[in-house]
């Protein structure tokens, strides 16, 4: 299992130097491996600055079906910005599961603390990948994987008198597929030909659909400052969050989009796209090759925008042919 989710060295907004962890893959056959870049083996551990890192450029021989060909690499960035605490998680997996191979991108916002985001980061897909369905019905293990982790934290939270939760964005490569399953508001965007096509909706307190589930569960929305879930939380479903149960739940909405055509994916929290379009973050990074260098610009102009959350991207770009 390939795994670059560590906080590395703390990194200056106004010079944001590369981190890279790269594994060259083998080589398919008339196609030479990418060079080899060696570990960086990082001193400090500093969640509240601006850290960056680059994934692996791996073979999508290993994933797609039939003879189609080609590459993808993903780059992070994560910055505390104007906040006090740094709240953001990440995770980028790359495993082998019952024969298949799965890359697993995830970005968890916390709220009320950062520990509900440290759990998902360290757990959901580990229980994800441990569930017997996985591969054979993918949707439904999704389903049943993200309910357990949420049973799992609020039992560990039993101790905690605090509330906390976290929202839940992730993206997975599986075969010719990208699945996405998204709890909360940070978000997933694919950009086709230049294009911004939304890979998940927001769950906010004033969408009528939720606004609907959360009346009939009991509960109400009220608006202070903005629209909020008992007058307390502004996102409509998220891990944790023991004291809005039932009206706040993990149920993930899901959707599936074909590998082929897509350019690449933004997965980021709200610091990003409170200011950001979908439109603008793909015209953003659309002509920038190096994924960590994109992920880096996204955080780069959302500080510059404003925002005053923590902000966090992943991206993930494709070259197939």
């Amino acid at each position: 299992m390939i795994s670059n989710s560590d906080p590395v060295e703390p990194l200056t907004a106004a010079a944001a130097t590369s981190a890279v962890a790269v594994t060259a893959s083998s080589s398919a056959e008339g196609q030479p491996a990418p060079p080899a870049t060696p570990n960086i083996v990082m001193s400090s551990k500093d969640h509240d600055s601006l850290f960056s890192g680059g994934g692996i450029r791996l073979f999508l021989s290993s994933f797609l079906s039939g003879s189609r060909s080609g590459r993808f690499s993903y780059g992070y960035s994560s910055f505390k910005g104007k906040r006090s605490l740094m709240e953001d998680f990440f995770e980028t997996t790359i495993s082998e599961v019952d024969g298949q191979m799965v890359a697993f991108f995830g970005v968890f916002d916390g709220h009320g603390g950062s520990r509900t985001a440290e759990y998902l980061k360290n757990n959901l897909f580990k229980n994800l990948s441990s569930h017997p369905d996985f591969i054979k019905d993918t949707k439904t293990a999704i389903v049943e994987a993200f309910k357990q982790t949420d049973i799992d934290y609020l039992n560990e939270e039993k101790g905690h008198q605090r509330d906390a939760g976290s929202t839940a964005s992730t993206a997975m490569l599986l075969g010719d597929r990208i699945v996405v399953a998204n709890v909360g508001d940070s978000r997933v965007v694919a950009s086709r030909a230049g294009s911004a096509i939304p890979l998940s909706i927001d769950h906010k307190p004033d969408r009528s659909d939720e606004r609907q589930r959360i009346e009939k569960a009991g509960g109400f929305i009220i608006w202070a400052g903005t629209w909020r879930v008992g007058g307390v939380l502004a996102v409509s479903r998220a891990f944790g969050d023991k004291l809005l149960k039932p009206y706040v739940v993990a149920d993930p909405e899901i959707q599936e989009e074909e590998i082929d055509g897509v350019d690449f994916i933004i997965i980021a929290s709200d610091g990003l796209w409170n200011v950001i379009s979908n439109k603008e973050a793909v015209s953003l990074v659309q002509n920038i090759t190096d994924a960590e260098v994109a992920s880096r610009e996204l955080i780069k102009e959302a500080y510059a925008r404003g925002s005053s959350d923590n902000i966090t991207s992943v991206v993930v770009r494709f070259d197939i042919s």
